[in-house]
């Protein structure tokens, strides 16, 4: 039989290697999805419950394994669910190609149903975006999608219009011969020259303390990272993108930063005269040291992040592994550790409170109880997955052991994230154990894909921290603006039942005790999992690490009228947190007044 625009598409995406497609089908696309069904014993498809989770399904799997999958959708409202998961992958710099259908090409433009011109549309979020105009076509702009969704780090993007995905005829120009493409491929490595690198080594050694941080871009070169760590004696701070760059039980990092970081990992910031950023541009620079405070250099494999959060003197592009491993041998050996030997007396102080929290009894119980019991059952080489609001907090403190990986949607922040990369993850590694923990805001967004573990028998551990709130969104109305909360409270879902209903085995946990164990056995059960654990909404995310002015603003909330001020002052003035809480004991009188006038 004569190959239509769409075989042509799909058979070039195999040969790139590309052997995966998330989506859901629609009359507007109905052509290629014959072509994916010709072709199911090469292409896996996996069907999921909404679009965006599509998308996200396919950013998680390029996240944990560094390539693309693809994820496809009908025209119109099919298409635009599309574009918020392809916008996570560009803003966390991911490849992942989006196939998106069209009316027909001698309407477009005319009104008719579902007529969106979604290859104009996704230009700002794709490194290309292009509409195919048929057989002679699909294979120039295949090659083109993926070769700048690879180069970029970010999405490609093919729409077809739905007449021409079923094409078999076309005329091809003198100015597109057969065959004049090819897979060939070079991923872009930067090596700085010599000079730099002296330059950059003899800057860090004249620093007394100096502090590495560690963003998505450190990721693949943890190795390397702790060598330059200990021979600087510099403690290295995560950003939430580069937690699994070292894991949690090295003695050389201080695990996160910013308000869901940690306290020691503040304390590294502001009295280090030393820094060096590596493969981060997180968002949250204000916990980084003040402009000035410390000389710094920057490695990063986009040159135009060099300089764009900090006044660095030296900028080293490149990928992290390359540069690193140049820049360690011309480094000394720091003869004063103290710096370092002071990080790591703070963060046994650190991870001392996170397992006292953790053997509370009262109830509601702590979310730290799950993260800290979680991060001991964890099976060795797990994927964690992560997700938006007060469980991003918690998930960043489930410690990770070495072999572990871990992301999230770090700067796009997408709500409901944690499930569909989950899935992403596992279909891309069966053999990997897969965990997703999220939050029962997030995953109320998208309880469909329970459906999706089912259906396909995913052995995806799901844990949901239920609290019948967004209660990030309190806090954070209260710490950055002032203003007591409004609109956050969830009416709430059995989501024990829900899974159930969906034909995957449910646990449910509200007693502290019951934690370790029953995640235990819920990880070891196999199959699709759910274990609904149902927390405190008022137990502070970043009691120990906000500044004095959140404090103030926290405090200025409570007398104003905040609702739950009684039990949110009594979570932030727990002793053992206010005594690694500078800026709760600045503001502790206040904070205690209006909290007990609740």
């Amino acid at each position: 039989m004569a190959r239509t625009t769409s075989d042509h598409i799909v058979e070039r995406l195999l040969d790139w290697g590309i052997d995966t497609i998330f989506g859901i089908n629609g009359d507007a696309v109905n052509g290629f999805f014959e072509s994916l069904r010709t072709h199911a014993d090469r292409m896996r498809y996996v069907h999921v419950r909404h679009e965006e989770n599509a998308a996200l399904a396919a950013v998680g799997h390029a996240k944990f394994t560094g390539r693309p999958a693809a994820c496809v959708s009908t025209a119109g409202p099919g298409a635009v669910h599309l574009l918020n998961g392809l916008y996570d992958a560009e803003v966390d710099g991911v490849p992942v190609i989006a196939i998106t259908g069209m009316t027909y090409h001698d309407v477009i433009g005319a009104h008719l149903l579902q007529d969106l011109n979604s290859d104009y549309l996704f230009r700002d979020a794709c490194a290309f975006s292009e509409r195919v105009m048929g057989p002679a076509h699909a294979v120039n702009a295949t090659d083109l999608a993926v070769r700048k969704a690879l180069a970029a780090g970010a999405p490609g993007h093919l729409a077809i219009p739905i007449d021409i995905q079923s094409w078999t005829e076309d005329t091809w120009s003198d100015k597109n011969p057969a065959g004049h493409t090819s897979l060939a491929t070079q991923r872009h490595v930067v090596a700085p020259p010599e000079e730099q690198l002296r330059q950059a080594a003899a800057l860090l050694g004249d620093c007394r303390n100096v502090v590495i941080m560690a963003g998505a871009g450190a990721r693949g070169a943890g190795q390397e990272l702790e060598q330059v760590a200990e021979t600087l004696a510099a403690p290295i701070v995560k950003a939430g993108l580069g937690k699994d760059s070292v894991p949690d039980d090295s003695p050389l990092t201080t695990g996160g930063m910013g308000l869901i970081g940690t306290r020691p990992s503040h304390e590294a910031m502001e009295n280090c005269d030393g820094f060096l950023i590596v493969g981060s541009s997180t968002p949250y620079y204000e916990f980084w040291p003040k402009p000035g405070q410390a000389r710094a250099v920057q490695i990063d494999n986009d040159p135009s992040k060099i300089g764009m959060r900090y006044p660095v003197e030296v900028g080293l592009a490149g990928d992290a592994h390359t540069v690193l491993s140049s820049l360690r041998p011309l480094l000394e050996r720091k003869r004063d550790r103290s710096f370092l030997d002071n990080a790591q007396s703070g963060m046994a102080a650190w991870w001392q409170l996170q397992r006292d929290q953790a053997a509370g009894t009262e109830r509601p119980m702590k979310p730290q109880a799950v993260a800290h019991h979680l991060g001991e059952v964890l099976p060795d080489r797990a994927v964690l997955t992560s997700d938006a609001g007060t469980v991003t907090a918690w998930g960043s403190r489930v410690p990770l052991r070495r072999g572990m990986s871990y992301s999230f949607s770090g700067t796009h922040c997408t709500m409901g994230s944690a499930l569909p990369y989950a899935v992403g993850a596992k279909i891309a590694d069966p053999g990997r154990p897969v965990v997703a923990l999220t939050g029962d805001g997030a995953l109320s967004m998208g309880m469909g894909e329970l459906a999706t573990l089912a259906q396909y028998d995913l052995s995806i551990t799901v844990i949901v921290l239920r609290n019948d709130s967004l209660a990030l969104e309190a806090w954070e109305q209260n710490a950055m603006l002032g203003n007591p909360q409004y609109g956050c409270e969830l009416s709430p879902i059995d989501f024990a039942g829900v899974a159930e209903s969906c034909g995957v085995r449910a646990f449910r946990i509200d007693k502290p005790p019951e934690v370790a164990d029953l995640l235990s056995t819920a990880l070891q059960r196999g199959g699709p999992t759910l274990v609904e654990c149902v927390v405190d909404p008022y137990e502070s995310p970043f009691a120990e690490t906000i500044k004095p002015v959140q404090a103030e603003r926290i405090a200025n909330a409570f007398e104003r009228g905040e609702p739950a001020r009684e039990r949110m002052s009594r979570s932030m003035l727990e002793s053992d947190r206010r005594g690694l809480s500078p800026a709760v004991r600045h503001s502790e009188h206040e904070l205690r007044r209006h909290g007990q006038q609740g």
